[in-house]
């Protein structure tokens, strides 16, 4: 008996080890390699990087952001081999014991000829832990024709302040015009963009990508990144021979109005590293439409073009860019009434009284506004790890605003401006092969801004001279799935400004300065789960016009009265965003919290002004505390290889926390959503769409406004693509319809909502030719 009770309990041991080994080994070979691979000289994310282990012949390709995870490693040593095209190979010992192991790779580029191939690699990244979106590829391309402010609806979060139907701002969570900056080809847009009716002025047919940064980006680029960022980034240059068209033409039945861009880019076979690309656009349309009748003198008119000519090499590069905007706007006849009664009249009745038939003629009110930009560039690399930076900036802007009046003071502007901007960015950009990475920088803005003498009118805003000195440093850490970033700037602004009122000078010497600061993170939880945060200061000083202001902003249709004792504001926004995404969902929601002191709004009074030349409404900047909170959601699903659906909203409130009030003209909530359906070869597809526009009735509305906020609406939109192969060619053809059953809405974001219901239905047809 005891012998048989020692041999069960021999066994029952050597099972029992046998089973407690095996439990360890499971546990052991749980290990992972995470990691992170981007470029070494500019930090920017590598997608489609190889990476593989040699000893268990196994790896995985980075995704968009550049991450990767290979997963049920035991412990033990390993060569991590990492490749991609251009780019030095890394070969690693890696050993895991009793832990994962994570980290950041940097790929060195090395410039090589492959097959006709050459890489070079300079193109700067926009590099930053705060929520991010951007419009590329199909969906820019379904974009064509829009204005610049129409186009980044599609983003989650973003919306438009609009003035008609022919001018539009964009607006990120709640904050417009000088609170977010513009940036064309690496140039912040400088023109007078503190009007809510002056649009930005900028040709999307330019970009290869548009990106919007939705953080307080102050510390990166200045007082004016307050609310956001909007990068319009063109293509790359080529650095060999080659040579490619992209040719648009558009059509719409609302307005008549004809589109057409064409860019052509190319590439030099006798100096490496020559490139080159030239773009022009024309755009021409005449009354809008609403769905019962027309809107008199809401015609367009625009003549663009733009050059770039860049050369580079592994050490130095330089680019030499030029563009030129040229836009002619009518503005609605009914906004401009002749008399108090007539105001109100038309308020009350929500609708022009005026009947009109179509022309492509601009009568007075209108706007003339041309825009000159030129930029030069240049790099250095004073090492692998060193980079500096040279960037110079030049713009004059001229805009004309033509009220209706008597003879021939009809044919002179009643305000004409002109704004002359010089920028100079100088900066170093250092990366390496450790997890540390960040740039310094100084930046410098001069401006004046002139009265263009012979108006006869007293001009709304004084001449002025203004001069920014900007410091700034932001570093980088960066291991494996983890990103944290930090930076600080400070900034010192002298505005002078002066003119004639009354036959007496009247000027003022101004400064403004302050500390900005931000630290961010991201975080990659899974190779499906990403979460980012954010917590930025920052500051914007009052604008000329927000001080100075004290008259008939006739493009408006207003009267503005300005406050000279105004104080910068300040403010602190954190942001934070979890995206997750498989191989058939994408799902990102941002929520925020921005509180902002001395928040400044143009508040409508309940008064009126009466002149020879009508009666206009009074509007007044004030100046009060406000929190601004809201969340973005915006996501995608394909529920078979032809059927999918994508939907993005947006809820943000603004309260002022003095008054316990709201501000006026805060985008209400919204909803996107929308159905596709695709079928075919990836070079031979078509694709319809389906979607509706869900807008709430603005219920958070101030004491005071001139009429209630407008009632909630839908609207419905159909789009059919087509891709064909010609030859080795690509043909695009787009047909599209807005507002498929020409809906009666009004816009609460739309300045004119008071005269006038939005743009009807509106047919579209859309021909790209890549040749």
């Amino acid at each position: 008996m005891k012998k048989e009770t020692l041999i069960t309990l021999l066994v029952f041991l050597t099972l029992s080890g046998g089973l407690a080994r095996q439990k360890v080994l499971a546990q052991a070979c749980n290990l992972s390699i995470r990691g992170k691979v981007i470029h070494l000289e500019n930090n920017q994310s590598i997608p489609g990087a190889y990476v593989w282990v040699e000893e268990v012949k196994t790896g995985a390709i980075s995704d968009d952001n550049g991450n990767f995870i290979i997963k049920d490693l035991c412990p033990g040593t390993y060569t991590l081999k990492i490749q991609f095209l251009g780019h030095k190979e890394i070969l690693e010992k890696i050993t895991l014991e009793n832990t994962s192991f994570s980290k950041t790779f940097r790929l060195e580029e090395e410039s090589m000829d492959l097959e006709g191939v050459e890489i070079h690699g300079h193109q700067d990244a926009i590099q930053t832990t705060t929520a991010v979106q951007a419009l590329y590829g199909v969906e820019l391309l379904e974009s064509r024709g829009e204005s610049l402010g129409e186009s980044l609806k599609r983003v989650a979060g973003v919306t438009t302040f609009s003035t008609g139907n022919s001018i539009s701002k964009p607006v990120i969570h709640g904050l417009h015009s000088n609170r977010i900056m513009i940036l064309n080809n690496g140039i912040r847009l400088e023109g007078q963009q503190w009007g809510a009716e002056h649009a930005p002025e900028i040709d999307p047919f330019l970009a290869d990508e548009i990106t919007v940064i939705k953080g307080a980006e102050t510390v990166r680029f200045g007082p004016e990144a307050m609310g956001g960022v909007i990068l319009v980034s063109p293509s790359e240059l080529p650095t060999k021979k080659e040579s490619k068209t992209d040719l648009y033409l558009l059509g719409g039945t609302n307005g008549r109005m004809g589109n057409v861009s064409i860019t052509h880019t190319g590439g030099s076979d006798k100096i490496k590293g020559l490139g080159y690309r030239i773009q022009s656009s024309a755009k021409r349309g005449g009354t809008i439409k609403s769905p019962d009748y027309y809107q008199s003198n809401t015609g367009l008119s625009e003549l663009n073009f733009s050059g770039t000519v860049g050369y580079s090499n592994k050490k130095v590069g330089t680019e030499l860019y030029y563009s030129y905007f040229n836009s002619e706007l009518g503005i609605l006849r009914d906004a401009h009434t002749g008399n108090l009664t007539d105001l109100e009249s038309i308020i009350e009745n929500g609708r022009p009284f005026s009947q009109t038939d179509f022309t492509y003629e601009i009568n007075n009110p209108k706007q003339k506004v041309t825009h000159h930009l030129a930029k030069l560039k240049s790099h250095y690399h004073i090492n692998s790890n060193w980079k500096a930076n040279l960037q110079y900036g030049f713009q004059l802007n001229n805009r004309q605003e033509f009220d209706r009046r008597r003879g021939e003071l009809n044919t002179r502007p009643s305000l004409d401006l002109e704004l002359f901007t010089n920028t100079l960015d100088l900066f170093v950009d250092h990366t390496h092969p450790n997890a540390f990475s960040g740039t310094w920088g100084l930046n410098v803005i001069h401006q004046a801004n002139s009265n263009i003498p012979g108006t006869g009118v007293t001009p709304l805003i004084p001449n002025y001279d203004m001069i920014n000195l900007g410091i700034y440093g932001m570093e980088k850490f960066s291991k494996g799935p983890l990103e944290v970033e930090g930076g600080i700037r400070y900034d010192f602004r002298n505005v002078q400004t002066a003119r004639f009122i009354g036959g007496e000078l009247e000027s003022a010497d101004l400064d403004y300065q302050n500390f900005t600061a931000f630290i961010g993170a991201y975080y990659q939880i899974s190779n499906s789960l990403t979460v980012t945060s954010n917590l930025g200061s920052a500051w914007r000083p009052p604008n000329v016009n927000e001080l100075f202001s004290q008259g008939l902003h006739h493009g408006a249709a207003a009267v503005e009265i300005g406050d000279q004792n105004l104080a910068s504001e300040k403010s602190l926004k954190w942001v934070n965003s979890l995206e997750y995404s498989s191989n058939k969902s994408l799902v990102e929601f941002t929520a925020y919290l921005n509180s902002i002191g001395n928040y400044i709004y143009l508040n409508p009074t309940n008064e009126t002004f009466v002149s020879l030349r009508g009666t206009f409404n009074v509007y007044e900047y004030l100046q009060a505390n406000a929190l601004f909170y809201g969340m973005d959601l915006s996501g995608s699903h394909e529920f078979t290889r032809q059927l999918s659906g994508y939907f993005k909203g947006s809820i943000i409130r603004a309260r002022n926390t003095e008054t316990d009030s709201f501000f006026p003209f805060i985008p209400s909530d919204r909803m996107d959503w929308g159905l596709a359906y695709e079928f075919g070869e990836e070079e031979k597809s078509h694709k319809f769409t389906l979607s509706n526009l869900l807008v709430a009735r603005q219920k958070r509305e101030p004491d005071f406004d001139l009429a209630p906020a407008p009632p909630a609406y839908a609207l419905f939109n159909f789009a059919y693509l087509q891709q064909l192969e010609v030859g080795k060619n690509k043909l695009n053809l787009g047909f599209q319809v807005q507002n498929l059953f020409n809906t009666s809405y009004k816009e609460y974001m739309n300045r004119f909502r008071y005269f006038t219901d939005d743009i009807g239905r509106n047919i579209l047809l859309k021909i790209n030719y890549q040749f």
